[in-house]
């Protein structure tokens, strides 16, 4: 779905925009008011964009580098590690990710993606242990020994704009890391990604929390990452928590628009280099 595009919309929104952000990049932050259970935000990272397939390839050049890859959960291995795997590369080895966040985290079953944020390093299970006391089983990591590892310091589900919106309910009040293409750019801190690839999905609203002077610039056409949490459209929250607010006609507008109607919240938007059609 999209704004109803107009130079007074565009105008409004710029200058109306009043911008509190409130949504904490620490680990054990609430994401979402009545959210039954506090769940950690995706943090937002500086690093390198790349592929399962070019971590597994060419570990030696991101050795010590913090890095994003976007990827299906493989296999999980113990409490807290799993691995993902490139499948689009055939014969592209396994990246076992050891969970560092301090938090736990409930991998999907349906097959959507995660975004992982880390170190990458040769796993050596005596470093692992010593490091981050995650209690691993020894026997489990034979394979693994002197493997590329990411040590994540940030974990996410990463569903597709259009899953978001033909069944929010699954994702509301979790930390999201969501890719896609900007269709329309509707104002300062609001613009829709696009969904073309999920028959009947909608394109997704996402509302900036930071001032787009602070971010990086975007534009319309350009693949980006966005990072924040997922909720229903409800105006008079909106200004309560973020201090977005309004002219009435354009409130009305949006309130006829998208009431009740799934919205990302992003607290970070940056170009992306993770291809946004899945892996």
């Amino acid at each position: 779905m999209k704004f109803e595009k107009s130079k007074k919309l565009e105008n409004s929104l710029s200058k109306k925009w009043a911008v509190r952000s409130t949504i904490g990049l620490a680990l054990v932050t609430a994401l979402l008011s009545g959210c039954q259970t506090p769940e950690p935000q995706a943090a937002a990272p500086e690093e390198s964009n790349v592929t399962t397939e070019e971590v597994a390839e060419n570990t030696n050049r991101y050795i010590g580098q913090v890095v994003t890859i976007r990827s299906k959960p493989i296999e999980k291995v113990g409490t807290s590690t799993f691995t993902v795997s490139d499948q689009q590369f055939f014969g592209s080895e396994p990246i076992l990710v050891v969970n560092a966040t301090g938090q736990p985290i409930v991998l999907p079953e349906d097959g959507t993606d995660v975004q992982v944020t880390g170190e990458v390093r040769n796993f050596v299970y005596a470093d692992v242990e010593r490091e981050f006391d995650l209690d691993l089983e020894a026997d489990a990591y034979v394979d693994y020994e002197n493997q590329p590892a990411l040590i994540a310091q940030s974990i996410a589900v990463a569903p597709k704009p259009g899953e978001l919106t033909s069944n929010p309910q699954q994702y509301y009040g979790k930390p999201l890391a969501v890719t896609g293409e900007i269709e329309e750019l509707e104002g300062a801190n609001t613009f829709t990604l696009d969904e073309e690839q999920l028959f009947g999905g909608q394109d997704l609203l996402v509302l900036r929390t930071r001032p787009a002077a602070d971010q990086p610039a975007i534009e319309e056409g350009e693949t980006v990452a966005v990072t924040g949490v997922l909720r229903p459209f409800v105006v008079a929250e909106l200004e309560r928590e973020y201090g977005f607010s309004w002219e009435a006609g354009i409130q009305q507008q949006l309130e006829a628009e998208y009431t009740n109607k799934p919205v990302l919240i992003a607290e970070n938007v940056y170009p992306s280099a993770i291809p946004d059609d899945g892996l």
